[in-house]
């Protein structure tokens, strides 16, 4: 019996004694980790998490247009100690927005009352350069974003950016009314701006009983919330049922009671709240650069044509060689001293175009992608404001003189998207993401470039597109911002570029199945009203022009947003006919579909949007029959109309008839009408842009 105990002792005390050791190591660790802690003065709590505005990622396939999923991409701590009695802010800055620009749902009517197919008022805010890539996270309203948070080893700032830059919070958007979340929970992202040897403390200023200490063991969320049509920042305990408890009452409220600084470019003010201590700033608005006038835009244009930054082709082709030669003929064509079709005061240059437009019928050849389905493909509006897009695609692609079969034969090379329907079929209604519409087109780019080689010689120099919704700049500036791009909103402040891309006209149409409906007014001399403008209130132009000049003066008709129905249309269009000039506000965006009803009806267009390049910009000469009035000058807008003397007004009326041809479609392209304007126009900027060594 003592043999087999003293046996069965042995392995007991084995086991012992590794039951000892393991504990002494947990115990080592234990203390080496408070250790630790004591030297950094810190604990570590529950992380805390900040409720933000859900980040919207699309799949992107014709089939996937479900809801919506949310990204996890990123989160902080504030790290308290019992035991430490100096205190640290944490600074918020509130930054004034210098710029804003809008993602709109389409739903706006005209001046009618019917659908435009168009925009409505969701404004969508981004920063001051108009850029929704580089998006402020929050938008506290009345001219204040969330900007920054700062930490003891600087600030993180809250914009746009990828999850792989360090100390950034990955990508955010603008606060909506809706109550959706993003959730930042990646700690080592922020690292840099918050590590854990460094001390963030709370400084517990609103509520005396309370010491500060270690947050608790469940996370509250922070979120912005609506409340009374302004935003609050409330702390909601995750603990306690969901009740709020206001950290900020009314963060707007504080920044209306701020005081400038002595210089007036900043201004600051500090709110205790019972988690920090949050200081307020507000920025003085960067001053904004002052639109760009028709000389200069004519100063970019000779400038872009006679220095091309396109890429030199990777491989040489025979149709480079050609097209240069073609060029030259274009440089030195011969001198037309009169031409019955055309309007020559209305061309810059009536000799080169007459050469340039006479080689494109004889030699161009296009190739349509076949890849892509409908309806963002090969399907386009041809009804509406968004129909130039919808008109050109149905031409091109039933042409059989430009288009070949065979790519090896083509000169360009035609991507036939629809924007509208880009959105119609991809966009989540007031979520303001368009990523997925991004990453959409540039799925299909990828599948062009595996599948052609031609996209590769050029990188893309010598494809083009034709979009006319708003978002159009927006979704093509990465993938295809080396193509010839024909954009309705032509913004040179948004990415478009002179003598590379084309200045697509936005036309209206109502019929369908006739465009040329209503076409024509009344003679120059039967026009009594001094100027007219009907519409709705979209943008910043238009509320000016309203505000100075409606039921003001009886040679003006400005009105706002005409009533619904069929006898309202028809007193617009009236309107339009029997007036001298016709405005021309921009609304959300550059563009309007006035400028061509203008010419449409034969009435003289004054064009009122700073920064917009007018359509085929690098053919037309816009003197010759349109005014341009830059926005400051709109209260004295009667005053500039009726210095034009009588005689120069009627060659302007004169000159809008005689360019009334190069801006309608016809159900079968008739020579210089809209839909050969378009091409010609992508057909000479490629001659201008073209390298070969």
């Amino acid at each position: 019996m003592e043999d087999w105990m003293a046996r069965s002792k042995k392995p007991c005390q084995t086991r012992t004694r590794r039951l000892v050791l393991v504990m002494g190591m947990l115990a080592s660790v234990v203390l080496v980790f408070r250790s630790f802690s004591f030297n950094t003065r810190s604990v570590m709590p529950p992380f805390p998490l900040l409720e933000m505005p859900v980040l919207q990622k699309r799949s992107p396939s014709n089939e996937d247009i479900s809801s919506p999923t949310s990204m996890r991409v990123g989160e902080f701590s504030l790290l308290s100690d019992s035991t430490n009695s100096t205190q640290t802010s944490v600074v918020i800055e509130v930054v004034e927005k210098n710029k804003t620009s809008e993602v709109k749902e389409d739903n706006r009517v005209d001046e009618d009352g019917t659908n435009m197919d168009s925009d409505s008022d969701d404004d969508f805010e981004v920063d001051g350069d108009g850029d929704p890539d580089n998006e402020f996270l929050i938008d506290l309203g009345d001219g204040f974003v969330l900007e920054k948070i700062k930490g003891p080893a600087g600030y993180i700032t809250l914009q746009k950016s990828k999850i792989t830059k360090k100390g950034s919070f990955g990508e955010q958007d603008s606060v909506g009314k809706s109550s959706t979340s993003l959730v930042l929970e990646d700690v080592g992202v922020l690292n840099d701006v918050f590590p854990e040897e460094k001390n963030v403390e709370l400084n517990d200023s609103t509520n005396p009983n309370k010491t500060n200490g270690p947050l608790p063991s469940s996370p509250p969320l922070v979120s912005v919330v609506p409340h009374e049509d302004r935003l609050i920042r409330e702390k909601v305990d995750a603990n306690a049922n969901g009740t709020s408890i206001p950290v900020v009452s009314d963060i707007l409220s504080k920044v209306d009671d701020m005081g400038a600084s002595s210089n007036g470019s900043v201004v600051t003010n500090s709110v205790s709240t019972d988690v920090g201590s949050i200081s307020l700033k507000k920025k003085k608005k960067k001053q904004a650069d002052p639109p760009a006038t028709m000389s200069e835009m004519n100063d970019i244009l000779i400038k872009n044509h006679a220095s091309s930054r396109a890429m030199r082709p990777r491989w040489s082709s025979a149709h480079d060689q050609k097209l240069l030669g073609i060029k030259a003929l274009i440089e030195n064509a011969p001198i037309v001293r009169a031409d019955r079709e055309l309007h020559m005061p209305a061309f810059r240059n009536i000799s080169m175009f007459k050469r340039s437009y006479n080689l494109m019928e004889r030699t161009l050849k296009v190739y349509v992608y076949k890849e892509g389905s409908k309806p963002v493909f090969h399907q386009g509006p041809i009804k509406g404001i968004y129909a130039s897009e919808g008109w050109f695609m149905r031409l091109m692609e039933g042409n059989r003189q430009y288009t070949v079969k065979d790519p090896r034969k083509a000169h360009l090379f035609y991507l036939p998207f629809s924007s509208r329907n880009l959105e119609f079929s991809l966009y989540v209604p007031n979520s303001h993401k368009r990523h997925n519409l991004v990453d959409y087109l540039e799925s299909y780019v990828d599948k062009i470039v595996s599948k052609y080689p031609y996209w590769n010689r050029t990188g893309g120099a010598d494809h083009f597109l034709v979009a006319c919704h708003d978002w159009a700049p927006y979704e093509t500036r990465h993938a295809l911002r080396r193509t010839i791009r024909a954009l309705c909103n032509a913004d040179i402040t948004d990415g478009f570029k002179i003598g590379k891309d084309v200045s697509l006209p936005e036309t209206y149409v109502r019929s369908a199945r006739n465009p040329l409906r209503d076409l024509g007014g009344r003679p120059a001399r039967e026009r009594p009203i001094l100027a007219f403008f009907a519409g709705n209130m979209h943008g910043r132009t238009r509320p000016i022009l309203i505000q100075h000049w409606e039921n003001r003066d009886p040679d003006m008709k400005i009105l706002g947003p005409m009533p619904p129905g069929v006898k309202s249309k028809m007193n617009y269009i009236q309107y339009m006919k029997t007036s001298k000039y016709c405005l021309c506000p921009r609304g959300y965006e550059v563009n309007s579909p006035r400028l061509v009803e203008a010419i449409f009806y034969e009435c003289v267009p004054v064009l009122m949007s700073d920064n917009y390049v007018p359509p085929f910009f690098e053919v037309l000469d816009w003197d010759a029959f349109s005014v341009t009035v830059e926005e400051k000058d709109i209260p004295r807008l009667k005053e500039i109309l009726s210095a034009i003397p009588e005689e120069r007004y009627l060659e302007l009326q004169n000159g809008v008839r005689k360019v009334q041809q190069h801006f309608v479609w016809h159900s079968k392209p008739v020579k210089y009408d809209l839909f050969h304007m378009v091409l010609h126009s992508v057909w000479f900027n490629r001659l201008n842009q073209i390298k070969i060594r």
